[in-house]
């Protein structure tokens, strides 16, 4: 197989291939595909996620009816629109502009018929965006319980599982609310496994998950969570909307983008630029650093052994892996993996690899990931960088910050959670 990629042209080569793959996932191009045809009654559009504004705008573009609703998206992602209102807040911490857009939400859907239709616009980043606890919790708390979350290594269908249990609209409540209109979910999914409950944790999905399950994930991670929200937990009192609820029976879930739908899109650029594409799923889970170095002994057997993997190739992988936070770094799941992915190639020859997520915001940061070769130790020794210190610190993107290897993208608008592409080139 003939390629025009070398050493010196592998950074543009993988950012070509994460551009590819959020472009697969554009949301006003899977709304288009995916409508549903026009009620008898009203059109109350509503959604929450990175992708929701974007997806409004789909909606809009394409809708030959009247409509109205309200989104609510991260703060930055917002984009013009004429009949639906676009709300922003914050992610991945909750505020009171999130709470406010919930109710919003909620009374936009509280006195339709059996004639109105609701297309609910859901993605990646909604569990945040739709902050609306229960009665006895405040929103500090569910603040609090969410830093709680996001450091405790759990991964993220745990983490939607208490979340699903401690909210007034996910977990299933917010169809439950629509009832008795017609509700239509198009969802962009940012879950390993495209699993429906846990995407935005599941606002119209019915949950088979309970209380006494949050309770034993909170136990196995021994994560700390104010009284008031273990009172709610014990008591029940946060059981959520059932799969066979009968105000569910009018409700349709559409899948309209995926991981693995980006990931082909990476794969069939590779292939047309001669380089063999290998997909090795979009469930990878598990913690970051643990993960590069699962992907590090892949890499070496493929570049040292050409097998099972024919060179030149790129190993593209997708998922949502997690940090246990124990250092005081500035984190990022996709940075800490590149990093740990560097210490353990070690600076092995012909191997250079790119990670990053697709919404443009690896953890807290607004970079949305990093770039690795060969070169990556030796130029950090040059600066007196020690990378396995950064590492210990979760402290990855100050160290590809000091390298100049982040990958920058902005809001993409849309969301198909962590991209993987390691580019291994025979060696002379």
């Amino acid at each position: 197989m003939n390629t025009a990629i070398d050493h010196a042209t592998s950074r543009d080569f993988l950012e070509s291939l994460f551009q590819a793959a959020i472009a697969a996932a554009k949301p006003e191009d899977c709304v288009a595909r995916n409508l549903p045809e026009r009620p008898k009654g009203r059109t109350v559009v509503i959604g929450a996620g990175k992708a929701a504004a974007s997806m409004a705008r789909g909606v809009e573009q394409n809708w030959d009816g009247p409509l109205c609703g309200a989104v609510v998206t991260r703060y930055g992602y917002g984009v013009p629109t004429s009949r639906i209102e676009v709300i922003e807040a914050a992610h991945p911490v909750p505020d009171q502009a999130g709470m406010l857009a919930a109710q919003r939400i909620l009374d936009l859907v509280s006195d339709l018929t059996a004639d109105d239709l609701v297309i609910c616009l859901i993605s990646g980043g909604g569990s945040a965006l739709l902050p609306l606890p229960l009665d006895g919790i405040t929103l500090d708390e569910k603040q609090a319980v969410n830093r709680a979350l996001l450091a405790s290594g759990a991964t993220i269908s745990e983490m939607n599982c208490i979340r699903r249990h401690l909210s007034k609209i996910k977990g299933g409540r917010l169809a439950a609310a629509c009832y008795p209109a017609r509700v239509v979910s198009l969802m962009i999914s940012d879950i390993p496994g495209d699993m429906p409950v846990d995407i935005a944790s599941g606002p119209t999905v019915g949950d088979p998950t309970s209380c006494q399950d949050a309770l034993e994930i909170v136990s196995r991670y021994r994560i700390a969570l104010p009284d008031s929200v273990l009172a709610v937990l014990r008591s029940g009192a946060g059981e959520s909307v059932k799969p066979d609820d009968p105000r569910l029976l009018r409700n349709e879930l559409r899948m309209i983008a995926a991981p693995s739908l980006s990931l082909q899109a990476a794969a069939n650029l590779a292939r047309a630029r001669g380089i063999h594409a290998y997909i090795l799923g979009d469930r990878w889970e598990g913690e970051a650093r643990d993960v590069g170095k699962v992907m590090a002994g892949i890499s070496f057997q493929a570049a040292t052994q050409s097998s099972p993997f024919q060179l030149p190739c790129v190993l593209l992988s997708g998922g949502e892996t997690t940090v246990t936070v124990r250092g005081q770094g500035r984190g990022g799941r996709n940075v800490e993996f590149l990093l740990s992915l560097a210490l353990a190639l070690d600076s092995a020859p012909g191997i250079s690899a790119l990670a990053g997520d697709t919404d443009g915001v690896d953890g807290m940061e607004e970079i949305a990931g990093a770039y690795i070769d060969a070169s990556t130790l030796s130029r950090a020794w040059a600066k007196e960088m020690q990378a396995r210190r950064f590492l210990d610190g979760n402290d990855a993107h100050s160290f590809f910050s000091a390298l100049g290897d982040s990958i920058i993208t902005g809001p993409t608008l849309t969301n198909v959670n962590d991209f993987r592409a390691v580019l291994i080139l025979p060696q002379a």
